[in-house]
């Protein structure tokens, strides 16, 4: 379910015959799943992970009872609350660099097996970059077609800078092609975290014949990412030639004037403000590693409100997600990874993750 303009319509029991299979499951957990019409209703969804803190493993019992919603402060009314009921549209994004490389060619030997965990009607899109975006398979439900371009992927050589900022805003525009409507947005990015920044010297480096400004900027990413409704997350390798880069180009205080005027971007960033996660993951292990993320993804909680505080076009609204008194006593310490707000649009809601100051 996206956070467009939407009217929620639970009809309970007796419509259960009417829902996409996939959301008659939410029946067994308190809700009916929700029904889209064109309305003025403003419905704001959230997806979002509840972890151990200590473990970091996902707490896959929650019931709706145990969640709060607040937005600008004031406890909003759950209409919704499902987990692993929606189907998932995802857009794996690939780091074309030297560092990643040869981890894309162990991750396309292995990838019909990670990608077998996913449900039937899921559907992935396969994309890479490193100045540009390029898409290399549109959404399908055929895992052989998105393996094939996987094993594209790895093939695949490039000189070029790895701009991430482009390449998280493609890939969150490419989101919203989905073929499935009402599906949980969210961009699976291996990359080693080592970007660059739009500067003059880089163009020039690359001999790239990139127009001036005709880059998208980390706040361009960052806003479509929230116009979209998409989630962030990613599996990051890291080796010697990415820590090297890192020391000589992203840490050097040489260079901090031109990432304070063009931010390069940061895995750690995206996935925060989109409630998204990051995990590590060495060569040997990579398809086990997305399997797992998958699996993360697919525990999940998917909730829904009719926003009751009237805010004018363009602000920021937050949103904070909380347990319920008590929740925390019967368990280990709880984190709550989820958006943090969305945009109030004209005649649309738009969920978001990020303060306004960005």
């Amino acid at each position: 379910m996206t956070s467009r303009t939407l009217a929620l319509l639970l009809l309970g029991l007796a419509a259960a015959a009417t829902l996409r299979p996939y959301a008659v499951a939410a029946l067994r957990r308190e809700t009916a799943a929700p029904q889209i019409l064109k309305s003025a209703t403003e419905v704001v969804t959230v997806d979002a992970q509840v972890l151990e803190k200590k473990t970091g493993r996902p707490v896959d019992s929650l019931m709706r009872g145990d969640l709060e919603v607040y937005e600008d402060g004031t406890r909003q009314q759950l209409t919704y609350f499902s987990q692993d009921t929606l189907p998932l549209s995802v857009v794996l994004l690939f780091d074309l660099t030297d560092s990643v490389r040869p981890v894309l060619k162990q991750l396309a030997n292995g990838a019909l097996d990670a990608l077998q965990h996913l449900k039937p009607e899921d559907e992935v899109a396969v994309m890479v970059y490193a100045a540009s975006a390029q898409l290399l398979q549109d959404f399908t439900t055929d895992r052989t077609l998105a393996v094939a371009a996987i094993r594209r992927a790895s093939e695949m050589k490039s000189k070029e800078a790895a701009f991430f900022n482009e390449g998280v805003f493609q890939a969150s525009a490419e989101a919203t092609k989905t073929k499935i409507p009402n599906s949980r947005r969210v961009i699976i990015w291996l990359t080693d975290n080592v970007p660059n920044f739009p500067s003059e010297e880089i163009r020039q480096r690359y001999g790239k014949s990139i127009a001036a400004g005709s880059l998208h900027t980390e706040k361009d990413a960052m806003r479509e990412l929230f116009d979209t409704d998409t989630s962030v997350t990613a599996l990051l390798e890291r080796s010697a030639l990415s820590d090297f880069s890192t020391a000589t180009i992203n840490d050097n205080p040489l260079f901090a004037p031109v990432r304070s005027m063009y931010p390069p971007g940061d895995v750690y960033k995206y996935a925060d403000e989109t409630g998204g996660q990051v995990m590590k993951a060495g060569r040997a292990e990579v398809s086990g590693k997305l399997a797992n993320l998958i699996g993360a993804i697919r525990t999940r909680y998917t909730l829904a409100y009719v926003a009751n505080v009237n805010r004018p076009d363009g602000h920021f609204c937050t949103i904070k997600l909380k347990l319920t008194p008590g929740l925390e006593k019967r368990e280990e310490k709880l984190v709550i990874r989820a958006k943090r707000g969305y945009y109030r649009h004209q005649g649309a809601t738009q969920t978001a993750s990020s303060p306004p100051a960005l």
